[in-house]
C-alpha cells in the first residue's frame, strides 16, 4: 500500500520520517472514521466535530467560537449549523450580552444522535489501535506527553 510515508528515505531526516509517520497514521484512522460516519450516520466529519463541541459546551457557543475550536471559516460553519438546525439537532439562542450574534447548542434530539454517534466513535477507535497490546498503550500514552511538547513548540513557532 502507497501513503505519505513511503517516500520517506532511510537517510532523510529524522523529523521528517516522524511526521510522515504521524501523518499517515492520522490519515488511515481518519479515513476509516470518515467513511464509516457516512455510512452508518450519514454524516460527515464535521458535523460530528462541530457536534462534539456543541456537547462539551452545554451553554451553547457562538458561531465565532465555534469557528475558532474548529479551527474552520465562519462561512463553514454556517453552513454546518444550517443543515443542523433544519434537522434538528442544534437551536440558535439569542444571545442577551450582543443582538448581533446567537449561541447555538444541541437540542434533545442533537444530544441523543451524537451520543449514538459518539459511541460508535469510540469503539471504531478502539478497533483501529487494537493491534497494539495494554502495554503498548501505556507507552505510547507517555510518548503523548512528547507529542505535547511538540504541539506548542509548533504554536510557539507559527505564533
Amino acid at each position: 500500500m502507497s501513503d505519505r510515508e513511503t517516500i520517506a528515505r532511510a537517510d532523510d531526516h529524522r523529523a521528517l520520517r516522524i511526521w510522515l509517520r504521524l501523518l499517515t497514521c492520522t490519515q488511515l484512522i481518519e479515513r476509516q472514521v470518515r467513511s464509516r460516519l457516512r455510512e452508518q450516520f450519514s454524516t460527515t466529519l464535521p458535523r460530528f466535530d462541530l457536534l462534539a463541541q456543541l456537547e462539551r459546551h452545554r451553554e451553547g457557543l457562538k458561531m465565532n467560537e465555534l469557528s475558532r475550536l474548529l479551527m474552520v471559516t465562519g462561512g463553514n460553519v454556517t453552513a454546518i449549523v444550517d443543515q443542523l438546525e433544519k434537522e434538528g439537532l442544534v437551536e440558535r439562542l439569542d444571545e442577551p450580552a450582543d443582538r448581533r450574534a446567537f449561541r447555538i447548542r444541541l437540542t434533545r434530539a442533537g444530544e441523543r444522535s451524537f451520543g449514538e454517534m459518539a459511541r460508535a466513535h469510540e469503539e471504531w477507535v478502539v478497533e483501529l489501535l487494537a493491534g497494539l497490546s495494554r502495554r503498548e498503550h501505556e507507552e505510547l500514552l507517555k510518548l503523548l506527553k512528547l507529542l505535547a511538547k511538540v504541539k506548542q513548540h509548533a504554536l510557539e513557532v507559527t505564533a
